[in-house]
């Protein structure tokens, strides 16, 4: 353990390796920005629980880069930790209850992990709570009582997986201080996912969670989900004095889960026609050798998924590999081909009943057209789809232009977002490590 009082977290806060820590999760203009929001959470946290010996913890959002609606069929993504996150103070004690208060939230959260059954009555954030601790037991680890003040700064509904980047600092801090810090970020993503799925009723695939939870930028092939593997991916988009960007479309935020669900389970069932369980159990072309029968049965939008995820697939691969090569016009111009594949292909870009309200749609004209203006950048939808936001990845130079376009046109506001080499960790333990 590696808990601090209050007084001497504010001194490490305060120290040069600390300083060190904050630069390279954020970067060097924000740490200022960074040290006062941790001494803030610290007075917040005193304000609520008091002394006691605390933690500092923190789980970034992420970005999805390529590899769109792939992993619930043991597909391919390309991926990476980013600079926003969900950083908490907490605190073990020696009760059976945890207990967790947010800045955004006026609501606390009192869950006692002796009751870890599905409660219809829990929102969301209880559902999550209840369901980390009910995997954490499922998997074999232990879980135990904290206090934890907590804030975010990844937007909810922006694609970034606000939610996955909750989970992950949970299962963080149940690591830290109840496990040891001995169970790998894999093991802790299948702990979210797991409480995702059976607490949260959300048919989530297993990137989100891996992608807050292991750092950088990855590749992983979740050709076998139970150790899928993962590449790090060391890029720096900057060097090519590009930003990655996420614009937020406007786009009405409605429950999305019937329209989200639809997707991996139309691919699902393309697969269960031709005798298997998923669609990495086949191949291209045993669809395209039962195209007619498959149209007839499931579909036309269900062998467009089916066929979308196959060649995205190949365009992961392709895109590691340029980068790997540092053929950056390459990897901008795969990016491309993947956004028009989910835009054309996959669907995912408005609600088929809802034909009036195309807010993602309109984004990506807007950003195809400004990109085809400037001569180098590349779009794509970002994330689960329907609405939201979607992904550009944008010349430095042209950075400020492109935000006044946004600003003109949609009403809205984009941000840039950097990869992160820390995934979901303790920042206590990571200085300690280090010395």
């Amino acid at each position: 353990m590696h808990s601090l009082s209050i007084e001497e977290s504010k001194q490490l806060i305060q120290s040069s390796s600390f300083a060190q820590l904050l630069e390279d999760m954020y970067g060097n203009n924000e740490y200022t920005i960074q040290k006062q929001r941790y001494l803030s959470l610290l007075e917040s946290f005193r304000k609520e629980f008091g002394e006691g010996k605390v933690s500092l913890f923190s789980a970034p959002g992420r970005t999805e880069i390529s590899g769109n609606h792939t992993d619930h069929n043991y597909g391919k993504v390309l991926a990476g930790s980013i600079n926003y996150d969900t950083i908490a103070v907490s605190r073990q004690i020696n009760e059976d209850t945890i207990t967790i208060l947010s800045e955004s939230y006026t609501d606390k959260f009192i869950i006692s992990i002796t009751d870890l059954k599905q409660n219809p009555g829990d929102n969301g954030t209880a559902a999550l709570i209840r369901g980390i601790c009910a995997g954490f037991l499922e998997f074999g680890f232990k879980v135990g009582g904290l206090d934890a003040y907590i804030s975010s700064n990844v937007l909810s509904a922006s694609g970034l997986s606000s939610s996955a980047s909750f989970e992950m600092l949970l299962c963080s801090i149940m690591n830290d201080f109840y496990n040891e810090g001995s169970i790998d970020p894999i093991t802790l993503a299948k702990i979210g996912q797991y409480a995702e799925n059976h607490y949260w009723n959300k048919p989530s695939g297993l990137l989100d969670q891996m992608a807050c939870a292991i750092g950088g930028a990855i590749s992983i092939d979740f050709g076998n989900p139970n150790t899928p593997l993962v590449e790090q991916i060391d890029y720096d988009f900057s060097k090519d004095n590009f930003s990655l960007v996420i614009v937020n479309t406007g786009g009405n935020h409605a429950d999305l889960t019937d329209a989200y669900a639809s997707v991996p389970n139309e691919m699902f069932s393309v697969a269960k026609a031709l005798g298997k369980k998923v669609l990495m159990d086949l191949s291209i072309e045993d669809i395209l050798a039962n195209l007619c029968q498959l149209r007839e049965k499931l579909g036309d939008r269900a062998v467009l998924r089916a066929l979308h995820f196959y060649k995205e697939n190949e365009r992961v691969d392709m895109q590691v590999e340029a980068l790997k090569s540092n053929d950056f016009d390459r990897f901008l111009i795969l990016i491309k081909e993947s956004g028009n594949s989910s835009w054309k292909w996959l669907q995912n870009c408005y609600l088929n009943q809802e034909p009036r309200e195309q807010a993602v749609s309109v984004a990506l004209a807007l950003t195809e057209i400004f990109i085809d203006t400037i001569g180098r950048g590349a779009c794509r939808i970002h994330g689960g789809g329907f609405a939201g936001v979607i992904l550009a990845i944008i010349p430095n130079t042209s950075i400020e232009q492109y935000e006044k376009l946004i600003r003109k046109t949609l009403g809205t506001d984009l941000f840039k977002i950097n990869i992160r080499k820390q995934g979901a960790i303790c920042l206590n333990r990571t200085i300690a490590a280090v010395h």
